[in-house]
């Protein structure tokens, strides 16, 4: 279902883009890759890179996580493609701190300590810790959950959100061997 409409008239002024993909790779590992665009409806004047027309992306950044079953990241690769500052991309290198974090619990946390503030990029670092994470779990857990189901026959999806919580309905419906609410 959409936003209701609004009752003000409005008119567009910034859009972000945020695409995930995930990976299978044939080493056993998964790529877990992210891409922002930030763009403007009106054009402005740029010290660094001119006039930019409308549309024209003032961000955009690329950030691929190498990482595995476990989610440790193995591998990182980043880049910055636009930027409003000349010295932008010389952050990218910052990035390889992420090797050898594990996304769960903690990882905002790590990488925030790693690259929050003046070490790191805010675009890069939102793209890590939010979209990328969730992405990551949405491209293993399902072929990991098919393939090889938990060992201790408690799914790993339980509690991750209101509607995976062990006591919903949903859970009652879909896996009832998990289900810890009234019967």
């Amino acid at each position: 279902m959409p936003l209701p409409e609004p009752e003000i008239a409005r008119e567009p002024i910034h859009t972000r883009r945020i695409e995930c993909n995930g990976y299978r790779r044939s080493d056993g590992l998964w790529d877990i890759e992210g891409h922002l665009v930030d763009t403007k409806a009106y054009g402005f004047d740029n010290q660094w890179r001119g006039h930019l027309a409308p549309g024209t992306p003032l961000h955009e950044m690329r950030l691929r996580l190498t990482i595995d079953d476990a989610y440790l990241v193995h591998a990182v690769a980043a880049c910055t493609d636009a930027s409003p500052f000349e010295m932008c991309p010389a952050i990218v290198p910052n990035f390889q701190a992420l090797v050898g974090l594990r996304i769960g619990k903690g990882w905002r946390r790590q990488v925030q300590e790693r690259l929050g503030g003046v070490n790191g990029c805010t675009h890069l670092v939102e793209l890590a810790l939010g979209a990328m994470a969730t992405a990551a779990i949405q491209t293993i857990v399902p072929l990991r959950a098919k393939e090889k189901p938990s060992e201790d026959g408690r799914a790993g999806f339980l509690d991750t959100c209101h509607a995976l919580a062990a006591d919903s309905p949903v859970v009652a419906a879909h896996w009832p061997q998990h289900y810890t609410g009234k019967r």
